[in-house]
């Protein structure tokens, strides 16, 4: 199978971090609301002119909240278009569909691609446009983050007890993986893959796609938990916003890799937005596209 390659004609993100502060209160705050409405309404004005269609799609943070039907209300008040707030496998088989496009032709091999977001971590596997099989797992790098504080850096160096701590989560959450066929290429999508191998190569340019081996983040990893939270904001590479919570997206990454028996994968930025746009014009094919990606990301 060639998966097309499709252009994006506009691409942009703002970390908003909406779910800052859900696993003590089960609710979204009204801070980081505030923020990511803001964000949204950023992100209408860029992209007027470049869209045909619009949609908003939301996922972790605001299917596990209680108070998320009041969040898309909000949302849907802003754009005028609803809000599908994606189910986990739902975000999965649109990772898989956005992935796929960045790795050519596949000649028939087994894929898994890997989402790593703020508060899950979706999983799904095929040979062709339609992943075979799916899973969301509750983990990802705020949620790890919030788990064991200490990852963030700012009490200082993160000790090897705590990043062993760390790993016995991610194991332990990511179980589910380890009942899923075995596969011969694998891709991660999300910023914290695409952080980590923009970090790995040393410059905070855009990387459409990157070969991260497991020594990579090993290194990365060993790099970061060496600095202090301040410090961290320097490294090449480094998106600010992710320099807290990016030890635990390595972290979930490379336990991924442990469990699917792989030693690289390839980091791409095609990835859910993208994914969920290539499904709904395969839904509703009228010889139209839908060129613009925009997000309010929730790191």
């Amino acid at each position: 199978m060639a998966p097309e390659t499709p252009h994006v004609d506009l691409a942009r993100s703002i970390g908003t971090r909406i779910g800052e502060g859900l696993r003590e209160s089960g609710h979204l705050g009204i801070e980081p609301m505030a923020r990511t409405l803001d964000a949204v309404r950023s992100h209408l004005r860029a992209v007027r002119g470049h869209y045909v269609k619009l949609f908003a799609i939301a996922t972790s943070a605001v299917r596990r909240a209680d108070n998320g039907d009041h969040f898309t209300r909000e949302v849907q008040r802003a754009l005028g278009v609803p809000v599908h707030v994606l189910s986990g496998d739902e975000e999965a088989s649109a990772s898989y569909r956005g992935a796929i496009s960045a790795l050519g032709n596949l000649h028939g091999a087994q894929v898994g691609v890997v989402d790593t977001g703020g508060g899950s971590t979706e999983y799904a596997i095929g040979a062709t446009a339609t992943p075979a099989r799916t899973v969301s797992c509750e983990i990802g790098a705020v949620r790890l983050t919030e788990a064991i504080p200490a990852l963030a850096g700012r009490d200082g160096i993160v000790d090897l007890d705590t990043i062993e701590r760390a790993r016995t989560l991610a194991r332990e959450a990511l179980a589910p993986l380890r009942d899923f066929p075995a596969v011969e290429r694998l891709a991660f999508v999300g910023g914290s893959a695409t952080t980590a191998a923009a970090m790995v190569r040393g410059k905070k340019t855009k990387i459409d796609r990157f070969e991260l081996t497991r020594s990579d983040l090993q290194r990365a990893l060993v790099r970061l938990c060496a600095l202090s939270f301040k410090e961290r904001k320097e490294v090449p590479g480094m998106k600010p916003q992710r320099a807290d919570i990016l030890p635990a997206g390595i972290i979930v990454l490379e336990t991924v890799l442990d469990i699917v028996g792989i030693d690289r994968a390839t980091a791409t930025t095609a990835d859910l937005l993208l994914g969920y746009l290539l499904a709904e014009r395969d839904r509703h094919p009228s010889g139209r596209t839908y060129p613009a990606a925009s997000r309010s990301s929730t790191p």
